[in-house]
């Protein structure tokens, strides 16, 4: 995969310090990745690497704008993306938890920036994808709409039945009477023969 060698680093050679490194993200940048939120962009990514005797501390710095959709009508949407993010390249074999640490083979001699950059761009971006107030298609806004208050409504209406069935103690006991066996009800012969098994 191109973008894998475009933001790939060979530290093995690198000598101890600060190594500044530039990376440009397109489009075939975001094709590459399956499911891709993200559709195109022009981005530009800063690193700053500082190489140590056990470990190598990078802050990356993302600033630019993606094309995506909009959640709420679906149309083409940019937006601007920056962001300064942290994190420590340890070499060691344990595992670790910590999102800002990533555990590198002590016979490791390069790593793959990519999708510490793709997670960046994502994180950057706002919790729900809209257009500004009035920057929306209001006629797809008007359809998603009504194609969706239909089905809205029934799960409304189920919602609250459910809710009302076990709000009422009654018939909730009622319910669990329904589940007691009746002594005195005539028994379905088949189970009757069942009985006699014992």
């Amino acid at each position: 995969m191109k973008s894998k060698k475009e933001y790939t680093i060979q530290f093995i050679g690198l000598k101890l310090g600060v190594h500044d490194y530039t990376f440009e993200v397109g489009k075939t940048f975001f094709a590459d990745r399956t499911y891709s939120i993200i559709e195109d962009g022009t981005l530009t990514v800063s690193l700053k690497l500082e190489k140590k005797e056990t470990m190598l501390l990078a802050e990356f710095t993302v600033d630019g704008i993606v094309s995506t959709q909009c959640d709420r009508c679906n149309d083409p949407l940019e937006l601007p993306v920056n962001g300064t993010y942290n994190i420590i390249y340890k070499f060691g074999l344990e595992d670790t938890d910590d999102e800002t640490l990533i555990v590198l083979h002590p016979d490791a001699y390069e790593i793959d920036l990519s999708d510490q950059i793709y997670e960046f761009i994502v994180v950057s971006l706002p919790t729900r994808l809209m257009h500004k107030s009035g920057g929306c298609n209001e006629e797809m806004v008007e359809l998603i709409s009504q194609f969706m208050s239909p089905n809205q409504q029934t799960d409304d209406s189920y919602d609250d039945d459910d809710d009302e069935d076990w709000e009422d103690d009654d018939d909730q006991e009622d319910w669990e009477d329904d589940d007691e066996p009746d002594d005195d009800a005539p028994i379905d012969p088949r189970w009757s023969v069942l009985k006699h098994l014992n």
